[in-house]
């Protein structure tokens, strides 16, 4: 087994296929041929964290101003500014913001969990013109569903 994940390391597999293959060799010995002693020694890689990447002020700057139009710019700035996914920007609606705590309401985030996300008095100032613009009823980011034109 050791001559196996050193063949694996000296034929360029990555972190998480090395893992694979030790939790498939662990469950053959544990489970199929009923020998626990056997994988004792067989442990997990732990892979290195690495640092994102993250863009300088002026980029991010550059890139809200290249959106197409407020809607656009707005949702962005939410999903830049408030940490929020592609999905839970979507699925906002105006009841979600609460302009006197100064947070976003993120209901079934990720793990269909809630959350409340951190709100900045200019990405609020944001959103309230977004609103004057476009005066949305339920969603705050409606899209058009193809499907009910």
């Amino acid at each position: 087994m050791r001559r196996f994940r050193l063949h694996l390391t000296a034929s360029g597999a990555g972190t998480p296929k090395i893992n694979a293959a030790v939790a498939a060799l662990r469950f053959f010995f544990k489970v199929t041929l009923n020998g626990p002693d056997l994988v004792k020694h067989l442990s997990f890689i732990d892979e290195p964290r690495k640092a994102p990447v993250v863009s300088s002020p002026a980029a991010v700057a550059c890139f809200l101003e290249a959106a197409p139009g407020t809607k656009y710019k707005a949702a962005l700035s939410v999903a830049y500014g408030a940490g929020l996914r592609a999905c839970e920007v979507v699925s906002l609606k105006v009841s979600d913001i609460d302009s006197e705590r100064m947070m976003l309401r993120v209901e079934r985030g990720k793990g269909r969990k809630d959350r409340y996300a951190m709100l900045s008095p200019v990405l609020l100032e944001l959103l309230r013109d977004w609103y004057r613009i476009a005066r949305p009823q339920g969603w705050l980011f409606a899209g058009h569903n193809p499907v009910n034109r």
